[in-house]
């Protein structure tokens, strides 16, 4: 090789490997694109009016399958998203009031309107509170491949659900983006609206 070509070759190799480093490529994919979850439904809010999924096209949407009577897995979990929520309304206040938190209950036998209202007033002001027949429900959970069922009664007379516990990220067209990390804290929450919320 020829000697006096060497350094011109080294530096167009250091040329093209930073450039390399600096391009980041295509874009990350959302982990959930392409996934069959979600889509159209009605269901009755916390005030008593017909809300549709439909009514927040536009905006990006969270939602949360749970119930109000629900001793530590949903009041966790939708803690931490709407701590999350509240953390990213401070860094970024234009970009978080595109989102839409939404509550739908797994338990409509005992969650009405009333008590869904109380249950979500207590985490953030936005987060609105659904419920509907158990037919309703049932069909809405299926669309978003959420499980649920109803545990043995106790002895005094109350009975626990198992079901789904993962808060859904979905963009304004509707489709499902990401799922938010609530068993890692509301920061974790956070940064993963950051990654995701234009």
């Amino acid at each position: 090789m020829n000697r006096s070509v060497m350094p011109y070759k080294i530096s167009a190799l250091m040329a093209a490997l930073l450039l390399t480093a600096c391009d980041p490529g295509p874009a990350e994919q959302p982990p959930l694109a392409g996934a069959a979850i979600g889509g159209e439904f009605t269901l009755t809010s916390e005030d008593n009016t017909k809300v549709s999924w439909s009514d927040f096209d536009g905006q990006y949407r969270t939602i949360y399958f749970g119930y109000a009577f629900c001793p530590d897995v949903c009041p966790t979990d939708v803690q931490r998203a709407m701590a999350g929520l509240k953390l990213f309304e401070q860094s970024a206040p234009e970009l978080a009031a595109k989102i839409q938190p939404l509550f739908v209950t797994i338990d409509p036998a005992r969650d009405t309107p009333e008590v869904v209202g109380e249950f979500t007033d207590a985490f953030h002001p936005r987060l609105i509170g659904l419920t509907g027949s158990e037919e309703d429900v049932k069909a809405v959970a299926d669309k978003f491949a959420v499980y649920f069922s109803r545990g043995e009664d106790s002895e005094a007379g109350g009975y626990l659900m198992d079901h789904t516990n993962i808060t859904f990220l979905f963009a304004p067209d509707g489709q499902p983006l990401a799922m938010l990390p609530t068993d890692q804290g509301p920061e974790a929450v956070e940064a993963e609206l950051e990654k995701w919320v234009r």
